[in-house]
């Protein structure tokens, strides 16, 4: 016998198109569906399976009305009746023009007068970011707004995601053959030569051995789910980390020391041409002074007692991002130096090389570049020795 609602009328058969049933369950199975989308797909597929209000609601464990509401709306107006309804409120206060007026107040460069000049001869000006307060009162004083007030300011420059108090650093390379130079290093990732060594170097320098008075606090239960650490430390000098990155293996060949120098660097190079002495060696590094040749042309001479089997590579200005051994760097940081408590330099010097150990026997893999450059902006294919 059919089921019937309590009015004794059989309960109202609900048919789904194959569009709209795949509609529905994508919406409930979707991660970014929200909980109040995703329960409402599933009151109509409930729907759709047959049976009263009263059961559906039972077996999903809603009210009967929600089931009904949804079950209407649905019926009514298909996919968009299980949308929200406009809700009431007032007009807006500030039309589409006050609010942009309003926005580019809080984008507008200011400054404030300083007694110094700058080297044309002109008056230096200090910048300031103007707080919410001031924006509501220049607004009202340029007459954009005869009354406003911060919290008004707040949603409009919310709405616009104007954010002016907040800063993102962002670094420009004003090298003219940045594209050529970038292509030429990320070909040598994706397709090192065969039988050559791409090696990216460089040094990590002032690597301080602190030693903190306290030590951290850790646990659950902590503000924001972090350690605490007190502040003050003891310094107890530093040290310069020389590493050279093998991009085909991932190891990694590094020396610890107190200083950053020419010579230091062509120590580190005798030793990077013991650990590889045979094949091609390519050389990724920036454009400090102690990788170019110099007045003493130290690489020319130490390519030429090496056969020649050295090709160096720079970086382009200001675009360290593009040499791997950054991303390892980065990885010494945060697991090695971040939440080390150092008493001597030699302690700090131990765990460096340790660390570097650790990784060349456990865990030295090749990072996933998956960037290719600029092969078709650059102005011409780049010849590359092998």
């Amino acid at each position: 016998m059919e089921a019937s609602t309590r009015h004794g009328r059989p309960p109202l058969v609900l048919e789904l198109t194959p569009e709209e049933a795949t509609a529905l369950s994508c919406r409930v199975r979707a991660p970014t569906s929200t909980q109040r989308d995703a329960a409402r797909a599933r009151i109509i597929l409930a729907c759709a399976e047959g049976g009263s209000a009263k059961q559906i609601a039972a077996r999903l464990g809603v009210p009967v009305r929600r089931v009904e509401r949804w079950r209407g709306r649905f019926l009514r107006q298909r996919l968009q009746g299980l949308g929200d309804l406009a809700r009431r409120g007032h007009a807006q206060k500030f039309n589409a023009v006050t609010r942009c007026e309003i926005i580019a107040l809080a984008c507008e460069p200011i400054g404030q007068k300083n007694t110094g000049t700058d080297r044309r001869g002109k008056p230096k000006y200090i910048p300031i970011t103007r707080t919410r307060e001031q924006i509501r009162q220049e607004a009202v004083a340029r007459g954009i707004v005869s009354a406003i007030g911060k919290t008004s300011v707040q949603r409009i420059l919310a709405q616009g995601d104007v954010r002016p108090h907040l800063v993102r650093g962002w670094l420009h390379s004003p090298d003219p053959q940045f594209r050529e130079k970038v292509t030429e290093i990320c070909d040598l990732y994706l397709h090192p030569p065969p039988g050559s060594t791409v090696l990216c170097i460089d040094e990590m320098t002032g690597v301080q051995a602190l030693e903190h008075r306290f030590p951290d606090h850790w646990g659950p239960g902590r503000p924001r789910g972090c350690a605490r650490r007190e502040w003050e430390y003891t310094r107890h000098g530093t040290q310069t980390v020389i590493a050279a990155f093998d991009v085909r293996t991932g190891q990694v060949v590094a020396t610890c020391g107190k200083t950053r120098k020419a010579k230091d660097l062509r120590r580190f190079m005798r030793l990077v041409a013991g650990a590889y002495p045979e094949g091609p060696v390519h050389v990724i590094w920036d454009n400090l002074n102690i990788h170019h040749d110099g007045p003493t042309r130290r690489w020319s001479r130490f390519n030429r007692r090496h056969g020649g089997r050295f090709v160096f590579h720079f970086t382009p200005k200001h675009a360290s991002w593009v040499n791997q051994i950054e991303l390892f760097f980065s990885i010494v940081h945060r697991q090695c130096l971040r939440h080390g408590d150092f008493h001597a330099v030699a302690e700090l010097r131990a765990a460096l090389l340790g660390f570097i150990a650790a990784w060349n026997r456990d865990r030295a893999h090749p990072f996933r570049w998956s960037f290719t450059g600029y092969p078709l902006q650059a102005e011409e294919p780049l010849a590359r020795s092998a």
